[in-house]
């Protein structure tokens, strides 16, 4: 997955740039934050601990409030990094599902372009619990430069070679729970902790509020600090490095 625990009880505060469209439109910028309190009541997975994940609790309908994936569900963002290059990323849930860890895991397509060209191309397999918790059980991915494959590095499948699923997010998001997203050693390590529930992003696809705030990070990067807003019925809608870096990706447009 391309992304990027938490010691604190606030959430930082993001600028969005304004946008119009689904939810309404406004100027200048806005803070996104907000946090509420209660400890975690659930066990998460951790780093690179087992947990006791039954696959025949999965499920490919997967309705989580703040990432809901039914097939055909699009959703395009503007990614511009450090350097001011900006890529087009357009994620679709695709009708299709693969067998791992012998539970069937729903099939997202995610595909960048810089310029016109294919910079990237991404399957990702997503699966849900009978809680109600979005589980991420691996990816093949592959970079592109010029036209041709760079690099599969980041792939990984849970189950094979100690690669380990992780939650994308939880079915009760709570202010100080943390998690990990993924696990396959040296390959991906990415963990994520809840640091607000009621954030605010306007970005161009429109105004969301009440949204999820996650403070993301990584073993393979321990310098690089990612924050993601999830909008209830929507997903992602705003992802900002804000240590390590200066990579901003907005949602432009979603069709559920």
């Amino acid at each position: 997955m391309r992304t990027m625990i938490l010691a604190a009880t606030t959430a930082l505060v993001i600028g969005a740039t304004a946008g119009c469209g689904r939810g309404g439109s406004s100027s200048g910028t806005q803070a996104a934050g907000g946090t509420s309190s209660g400890a975690a009541p659930a066990a998460l997975p951790q780093g690179s601990e087992p947990f006791p994940l039954d696959p025949a609790t999965l499920t490919t309908e997967i309705d989580n409030p703040y990432w809901p994936m039914k097939p055909g569900s699009r959703w395009v963002f503007r990614e511009t990094d450090s350097e001011g290059s900006v890529s087009r990323v357009v994620v679709t849930v695709l009708d299709e599902t693969k067998t791992i860890m012998v539970a069937q895991a729903r099939v997202v397509h995610d595909q960048v372009t810089t310029d016109g060209e294919l910079a990237e191309d991404t399957y990702d397999w997503y699966a849900q619990d009978a809680a109600g918790n979005l589980w991420y059980l691996g990816e093949d991915t592959t970079e592109y430069e010029n036209g041709k494959v760079k690099t599969k590095e980041g792939s990984w499948e849970a189950g094979v070679d100690g690669a380990l699923p992780g939650i994308i997010m939880p079915a009760d998001p709570q202010v100080g729970m943390a998690y990990r997203e993924e696990y396959y050693k040296g390959h991906a390590e990415d963990e994520a902790a809840i640091i607000g529930t009621d954030a605010l992003a306007v970005v161009p696809a429109g105004r969301f509020e009440h949204g999820i705030q996650t403070r993301n990070t990584s073993g393979i990067e321990p310098n690089v600090v990612e924050e993601k807003i999830y909008a209830k019925g929507v997903g992602v809608v705003l992802e900002i490095t804000v240590s390590g870096g200066s990579d901003r990706a907005e949602l432009l447009s979603y069709s559920p």
